[in-house]
């Protein structure tokens, strides 16, 4: 089930909030959310519900045994067991293709489906254990309270990487509001717009592009294809994201943020910052600085950026592109920190956003591109010339053409040109109503674009 889907939002959301309303017990209110997010996931992926449930049970008996000691031994086990059943059902196949030249046997093993989701919710589970061992949090002694952080059902798929600490009390006392549930409300149908009138839509410039013949697309579509995904992934991720936050603050969670208008970065160091903030906030907490951070030895250092970095790549898929894209980022990060530093400062900030923006868009070409070959082609197409014959770019496909015209909401929205305007309006009497009237006007274009579309799951899905 996805958030931008008519069952959810006509029957799941809805009835779900019904229910949970209607108690007034904290308990039985849990109770409703543990019951609803395992419908939620199990609607597609029954089966994987064992999955989800023996890391929870790993993470807890681990928890139990980490209160009465500290030990070291007894995190590296529980550590072991989660990170293990993220490489067998993510990993093992991929590793099983590349050896079988090597051993041919490794080619009558069984495929194994990737669970959806299961990159997020084992870091998740990661993070409770690893902080319980710190000492930062308090052991869950309930395994349905723990198993209701691991699947609540708003940041389950596809993040944000919610942390214990940051809902541990949320999840015993909590005070739903009015103004939050509709503050959460009005967060998730921006999510959604997001997705539905503006992803979807860039979406279909990239693919049919790609999907084209080189010889007629040439060069320009291809940058025009490229442009395209670099919208299409921003809005179809921070879209989720805010979708997750908002149904969270409905239920009386408050998440952190996820994502802060990445594309106006004057620096690759920067834009990581603002992009998958939860991710890449995961990995400098409990990788980078475990490693040493930057407080050792320029050699180690360096090693630390490209371990992280080779992590952070293949986390998003067992493919090479993956692995290639980490490591682009890896490069680039070490170049501004060990050289363009202090240049890039003196450069106007037109020309610094500039050069961030093209090279976060060449970035997003290795994630998509996940088979060499399309890369190789999708790069020498973008730098080896190539005349575009716009005339038959725009004749082979209608919906290419009426999708065009999206691309410029899509580079308008995605600077922060209404956060300043909304928050004033916020202070005028009757504001709010004026956004309410906003909002119901989004949710009526993004069912009218449901009931006509076909199943557009979120990107972040696959990871």
């Amino acid at each position: 089930m996805i958030f931008s889907s008519l069952t959810f939002l006509y029957a799941f959301l809805p009835v779900t909030a019904a229910l949970y309303f209607i108690w007034n017990n904290r308990t039985w209110r849990n109770g409703v959310l543990l019951l609803a997010s395992l419908v939620f996931y199990a609607w597609g992926e029954p089966r994987f519900i064992a999955l989800l449930l023996l890391a929870t049970a790993e993470a807890y008996f681990g928890g139990l045994l980490l209160e009465k000691k500290r030990s070291r031994a007894v995190l590296a086990v529980t550590v072991a067991l989660l990170v293990g059943n993220l490489a067998v059902f993510k990993y093992l196949n991929f590793f099983c293709d590349n050896l079988k030249p090597l051993l041919p046997a490794l080619g009558n093993l069984p495929r194994l489906a990737l669970p959806i989701g299961i990159s997020f919710y084992t870091f998740q589970i990661l993070s409770y254990v690893i902080d319980l061992y710190r000492g930062k949090v308090a052991v869950q002694r309930s395994f349905f309270s723990l198993l209701l952080y691991v699947s609540f059902f708003p940041q389950l798929i596809a993040g944000p990487i919610v942390r214990y600490e940051t809902v541990e009390t949320e999840i015993r006392t909590r005070r739903e509001t009015v103004s939050d549930a509709a503050a959460g409300l009005r967060r998730f149908i921006r999510g959604l717009a997001k997705k539905v009138l503006i992803a979807n839509s860039v979406a279909v410039v990239a693919e049919t592009i790609y999907a084209g013949n080189p010889a007629i697309y040439g060069t320009g579509a291809y940058w025009l294809a490229a442009l395209a995904y670099t919208f299409q992934i921003y809005f179809d991720f921070s879209g989720y994201s805010d979708m997750a936050i908002g149904l969270g603050r409905i239920f009386g969670f408050h998440f952190l943020e996820n994502f802060n208008f990445p594309y106006v970065s004057r620096s690759v160091t920067e834009f990581w910052r603002r992009w998958h903030i939860s991710l890449s906030t995961w990995f400098r907490d409990y990788v980078y600085i475990p490693l040493g951070g930057n407080r050792v030895s320029r050699a180690k250092w360096i090693r630390n950026i490209l371990v992280v970095w080779a992590l952070t790549g293949f986390w998003h898929g067992a493919q090479w592109n993956f692995l290639l894209w980490g490591l682009y980022y890896a490069a680039l990060l070490l170049l501004e920190k060990l050289a363009l530093g202090k240049l890039l400062e003196k450069l106007p900030g037109a020309v610094r956003w500039g050069y961030t923006f093209l090279l976060v868009t060449l970035g997003w070409v290795l994630f998509d591109r996940t088979d060499f070959p399309a890369l190789a082609e999708t790069l020498r197409t973008l730098f080896v010339y190539r005349p575009t014959d716009w005339v038959g770019v725009v004749g082979t496909s209608s919906a290419l053409l009426a999708a065009l015209p999206m691309m410029v909401p899509a580079i308008l929205f995605s600077f922060p040109v209404l956060e300043k305007p909304i928050a004033r309006l916020r202070e005028r009497t009757g504001g709010i109503l004026v956004l309410d009237g906003v909002c119901i006007v989004l949710l009526v274009m993004c069912i009218a674009c449901l009931i006509s579309s076909v199943y557009n799951p979120f990107i972040y899905f696959r990871f």
